[in-house]
């Protein structure tokens, strides 16, 4: 082995070390229960192992690429950690909680350092470290601020008294010989490090509660985030507020912090976004930073202020990119509740949060686990596919006639296909609100489906006389535009599935694409007789002169999301854009694809077009300079019919004549993870050989044959038998712990555990379908592979 693999070996043993210590120091057998079986397929050290032990259970849907974001969990608070921070050198990790306390921690082992900082006599809102780690500096509700030695965890002098009410934030100078306080009372101190004096008069302007304070990094200004909605900048020195506050956030700015450079401001709001201020200019730098879906708690710049972290009430942790404000990566999932404070390590490379839940998260700020995979079920071509609203699901139509969902994190089928269509179901849409959905069919239908249960709503809606290509809901959900091989566009009402109005005529030939426009006045259509036509969603008439410049067939069309522009794709192989007003074509021609352009998208901002050619490839392209953006997208093994942004704009979906569906990194172009095969108990059938972990037979996986559990038709019965706790345990009828689950597995395993792992016989003691009775419960809620002879 070469010094490089030597080192990634050791490095891929930290990681198995650093995610599985705690079970394996809890049970030993569960090195081979739980931590291979769960560590990830690029994992040097599982892999090398897991071939030895060929009769320990398989994670058989979404097992993850790589080790997860999430290095360690530190546990010891009693009550939600509300501020956490690194020391200056990266060894130490300090945390306030709502317990009381205050904890150091090591930052590489996870342990507690010493005993908890015991004094203030109500909640700790605030911690920070001094320049040269030596002290901390806490903040707290009992309207003090306290020093503390950092090696002794004694108390420093007395505490530093004056504000009013609860003390919310506290932040050392970059010298260290003054310390900034924020409070519930309105006003900001500065105070001496060494004296413990108050230094001038309390810095007021804001009129609400003062929720973040922090130094600029030359020492020389005070930013302030408030209840008030506001920002706002103060000289040290004079005390007096810097220019006008910074206004632009709609609710209260919870978290405040400098860029290592000091030029820029980044805040953390209630609003749900973040926001970048030019700290002289006092401006709003780019637009608002939006991807959380609650209110963001703590925001904070990386060391070399390429990046910004934030965390939220929506208990994630975003990354982003400074200059871009682009997300990166993926959400940092794993916490079970509120995140109330976020760091960078002073080397950049890793990030901790504290939060609601009692617990300290610490992060690998640079690699990132799998998120979902490519799905594989349906048994014919995809031919559509489109995101739920929030993101989280898919639907697939197929020319197999089914209706699939998928959850888009997990990569796993939601429910039964939909099932109703007689023909091909060429579209697919959800309602705005995700609870329905549309799908159009061969069969010249359009059916209604309740997206929770796949329950058909009233009858097929029909109209058409022929193949219907292409359904759409408008932006209120309301109606039902759908547009067919018969030449016409209808328009439905989508509560009682009575056609408004007479058919939209005007094309020559089959019409292949519809959408409504984003205030849902206008449709636009594409077709076979080579043209975009525009019409009135109220009056049904031709609005302008049709668009014309293809030389084939219009496959596909849409709006961009302010309305201005619409985009089409056609089988001549390129993609154009055209005003919505005007009708003019806007630019040249996008080119590149080498054969039919299938499908075509903007992306929720409008700055970028996605298109699926019969090249098999995806192309992302520059809505305004109509330049390709990266390389083609490849995966595919056959066409590609159907493409889509997520509604946060960071990935694509795409569903394919190759039966699959794949989501892909909308940044990097990157395939988010391998293809999955529709899971069927015979496609698990194996014989694996009988192996020892252990001197003790009791250790043994006896008759080591594979089972496959199926929980496709639980019931209450067998969910009562076995269930995953919070705490990552599985647990048996009798109460027996039988496996561990990682933290960023839980989401797969939440309902039906077994459904996503080959456990081989013998492995737990408890599933031996030979020590079952017939009938039983337990052999209602277990079926076995069938042997092979």
């Amino acid at each position: 082995m070469g010094y490089e693999e030597l080192l990634m070996f050791i490095k891929d043993g930290i990681k198995f070390v650093q995610n599985f210590a705690g079970i394996i120091d809890k049970s030993t057998p569960h090195l081979y229960l739980s931590a291979l079986p769960f560590s990830p397929s690029k994992s040097i050290l599982a892999r090398s192992q897991i071939e030895r032990f060929a009769g320990i259970a398989q994670v058989a849907v979404g097992q993850q690429d790589d080790w997860p974001r999430n290095q360690q969990i530190l546990q010891g608070h009693t009550d939600l950690v509300w501020s956490v921070a690194f020391s200056p050198d990266g060894r130490h990790i300090v945390s306030g909680s709502w317990d009381k306390t205050i904890q150091l921690w090591d930052a590489q082992t996870g342990g507690q350092v010493g005993n908890p900082l015991q004094g203030h006599t109500d909640l700790v809102m605030s911690v920070a470290f001094s320049p040269d780690g030596r002290h901390i500096v806490s903040g707290s509700e009992d309207k003090t601020i306290q020093l503390w030695d950092a090696q002794t965890g004694g108390q420093v002098g007395n505490p530093l008294q004056g504000h009013t009410d609860s003390v919310n934030s506290v932040a050392f100078s970059p010298d260290g010989r003054h310390i900034v306080s924020g409070s519930e009372d309105k006003t900001i101190r500065l105070w001496d490090a060494w004296t413990g004096g108050q230094v001038g008069n309390p810095l007021q302007g804001h009129t609400h509660s003062v929720n973040s304070v922090a130094f600029s990094p030359d020492g020389r200004h005070i930013v302030s985030g408030s209840l008030d909605n506001t920002i706002r900048l103060w000289d040290v020195q004079t005390g007096g507020q810097v220019g006008n506050p910074l206004q632009g956030h709609t609710h209260s700015v919870f978290s405040v912090a400098f860029s290592p450079d000091g030029r820029h401001i980044v805040s953390g709001s209630e609003d749900k976004t973040i926001r970048l201020w030019d700290a002289q200019t006092g401006g709003q730098v780019g637009n608002p930073l939006q991807g959380h879906t609650s209110l963001v708690n703590s925001v904070a710049f990386s060391p070399d202020g390429r990046h910004i972290v934030s965390g939220s009430w929506d208990n994630t942790i975003q990354i982003w990119d400074a200059q871009t404000g682009g997300q990166v990566g993926n959400p940092l999932q794993g916490h079970t509740h509120s995140v109330n404070s976020v760091a960078f390590s002073p080397d950049g490379r890793h990030i901790v949060s504290g939060s609601w839940d009692k617990t300290i998260q610490l992060w690998d700020a640079q690699t990132g686990g799998q998120v979902g995979n490519p799905l594989q079920g349906h048994t014919h071509s995809v031919n559509s596919i489109a995101f739920s609203p929030d993101g989280r699901h898919i639907v697939s139509g197929s020319w197999d006639k089914t209706i699939q969902l998928w959850d888009a994190q997990t990569g796993g089928q939601v429910g039964n296909p939909l099932q109703g269509h007689t023909h091909s179901v060429n579209s697919v849409a959800f309602s705005p609100d995700g609870r329905h959905i549309v799908s159009g069919s061969r069969d010249k239908t359009i059916r209604f489906w309740d997206a929770q249960t796949g329950g058909q709503v009233g009858n097929p809606l029909q109209g058409h006389t022929h193949s219907v290509n292409s359904v759409a809901f408008s932006p209120d959900g309301r109606h039902i535009v759908s547009g067919s091989r018969d030449k016409t566009i209808r328009l439905w009402d989508a509560q009682t599935g009575g056609q408004v109005g007479n058919p939209l005529q005007g094309h020559t030939d089959l019409v292949m694409s519809v959408a409504f426009s984003p205030d849902g006045r206008h449709i636009v259509s594409g077709s076979r007789d080579k043209t975009v036509q525009l019409w009135d969603a109220q009056t049904g008439g031709q609005v302008g002169n049709p668009l014309q410049g293809h030389t084939d067939l219009v496959m596909s069309v849409a709006f961009s999301p302010d309305g201005r522009h619409i985009v089409s794709g056609s089988w001549d192989k390129t993609i154009r854009l055209w005003d919505a007003q005007t009708g003019g074509q806007v630019g040249n021609p996008l080119q590149c694809h080498t054969d039919l352009v299938m499908s075509v998208a903007f992306s929720p901002d409008g700055r970028h077009i996605v298109s699926g050619s019969e090249d098999k490839t995806i192309r992302l392209w520059d809505a305004q300079t109509g330049v390709q953006v990266g390389n083609p997208l490849q995966g595919h093994t056959d066409l590609v019919m159907s493409v889509a942004f997520s509604p946060d704009g960071r990935h694509i979906v795409s569903g394919s004549e190759d039966k699959t569906i794949q989501l892909w990194d909308a940044q990097t172009g990157d395939n988010m993870g391998n293809t999955l095969k529709e899971q069927t108990t015979n496609s698990f059938s194996s014989t694996l050989p009988q192996i020892h972990f252990s001197s003790s037979a009791a250790h043994a996986l006896h008759d080591a044959r594979s089972l496959f559990v199926n929980m496709s038709n639980v019931n209450g019965d067998c969910r009562d038998l076995i269930h995953l706790q919070n705490d990552g345990w599985i647990v048996g009828p009798n109460g027996k712990l039988l496996l561990w689950v990682p933290p960023s597995y839980h989401k797969l395993f939440h309902y039906t555990p077994w459904t996503h792992l080959i456990i081989p016989r013998g492995t737990i003691p408890e599933l031996d379908l030979s020590k079952m009775a017939h009938g039983s419960a337990w052999h209602r809620c277990y079926t076995p592979v069938p042997e092979d002879n």
